[in-house]
């Protein structure tokens, strides 16, 4: 068949960018235009090989094979498919397990069908030499690429770059077309602003009854936190002082042996983690039963629509956190018969109620959003999953309010 297929190492491709870029082959020192990254691969295959392209394989490597973000966004675009073997950690090294073995049996099944004329590879580990042979002897031209060393000299195997027909440079004005090295910013730099959505959800105030809380403390001075009297001592001992919105931490501080009663308010507030500044619950009282009787979107959904919900997900669904906080909010709006519902929701922004947002949370975790991250999802990431949330409920609610009234 006269047409080309790429296989990309995205491992080689990507860490050997950051060193030529950054420095040093660690991934998350740059920043990829995917997009723009397969685009590139495309028209640099049929122009060197003058023949039009099949598909472009991309292998790399993901824990416990679960697609990451930028794999979901691969695997959707046209003439691209993602293969990915384990990414496991060892000595506080991640390391790819079985995509050299991947790429040797797509290459020498490619070939023995006699799929394509010509076959780009993108690698530099010679574990691939067999394969490559194989393909030679089934009539397959094979073109090797590489990517500019930082240091000059090759990052691909000898025997690998002697065996292949053709063999071609990516240097670092075709690199920059579609990666960038990530800025690193000093100790004392700003923090980068969050999006408007995100910032909205960071500065919310808190509300009155913590207020009153904080209020009902005795003064204290600035700087001088109260002190405690030490058990079995005379001793002063300084406790910390209680915040607005008190964490666990502070509670077992003021449960310590020796505090003083004054300083135990009755009424302790915890702190909930899907609401940075906002108070769950004060004391043992439970979410008010209008907020709480909100239905879940699992509550919504027929068998018929979990099918097509996850044919979606898997088809269409980037993974970007903001995106996916979207195609919740989405799904969850469309499927709201109640709409008294969506109203006292629009009234709780940007608090979500605490079984909606498990039920958010858990459906962004299958986007691979926990990965690298102790089974966490990051707390930015965290609060752009809720900030596109929000963007969707915003639009109908505010539709609503201000529909104008029937004749």
């Amino acid at each position: 068949m006269d047409r080309c297929i790429v296989l990309v190492d995205a491992g080689y491709l990507l860490g050997a960018a950051a060193s030529l870029l950054a420095g040093e082959p660690s991934r998350s020192r740059i920043t990829v235009d995917h997009a723009a990254l397969i685009q590139a691969l495309r028209e640099r295959a049929e122009s060197d090989t003058e023949r039009p392209l099949l598909r472009i394989y991309w292998f790399d490597g993901a824990p416990d094979r679960v697609p990451q973000p930028e794999h979901r966004r691969l695997r959707v675009m046209p003439r691209v498919t993602v293969r990915l073997g384990a990414l496991t950690r060892s000595d506080g090294r991640w390391a790819q397990k079985g995509v050299d073995a991947a790429m040797h049996a797509e290459l020498t099944e490619l070939a023995r069908n006699r799929a394509c004329s010509d076959v780009v590879l993108v690698t530099g580990d010679g574990d691939l030499l067999p394969g490559m042979m194989a393909a030679k002897e089934h009539g397959v031209a094979v073109h090797l690429w590489a990517v500019q060393a930082a240091d000059g000299d090759y990052n691909q195997s000898e025997d690998l770059v002697a065996e292949a027909d053709e063999r071609r440079v990516l240097d670092r004005a075709w690199i920059t077309k579609a990666v960038r090295a990530k800025e690193l910013t000093g100790v004392c730099a700003p923090p980068p602003a969050p999006r408007p959505e995100i910032a909205a959800i960071l500065s919310a105030p808190l509300p009155e009854s913590a207020l009153a809380t904080t209020a009902e403390r005795p003064a204290e001075q600035p700087g001088h936190p109260p002190a405690a009297t030490a058990a079995g001592t005379g001793t002063p001992e300084r406790v910390p002082a209680p915040k607005g919105v008190p964490t666990p931490k502070d509670l077992a501080a003021l449960r310590a042996p020796g505090a003083q009663p004054a300083q135990h308010p009755a009424s302790a507030t915890l702190r909930w983690s899907s609401d940075k500044g906002w108070v769950d619950r004060p004391g043992v009282v439970a979410e008010p039963p209008d907020v709480a009787s909100m239905p879940t979107l699992a509550q919504l959904t027929t068998a018929e629509q979990r099918w097509a919900d996850r044919e979606e997900d898997i088809t269409t669904v980037g993974g970007d956190p903001y995106e996916v906080g979207q195609v919740f909010a989405r799904r969850w709006i469309s499927r709201l018969g109640d709409q008294v519902h969506l109203q006292k929701l629009a009234q709780l922004y940007p608090r979500i109620p605490h079984r909606i947002d498990g039920e958010l949370l858990r459906y962004a975790a299958r986007f691979g959003l926990l990965a690298h991250k102790d089974d966490q999802i990051d707390e930015h990431d965290r609060y752009a999953i809720r900030a596109g949330f929000w963007r969707e409920i915003d639009v109908p609610a505010a539709g609503e309010q201000h529909a104008p009234a029937a004749d």
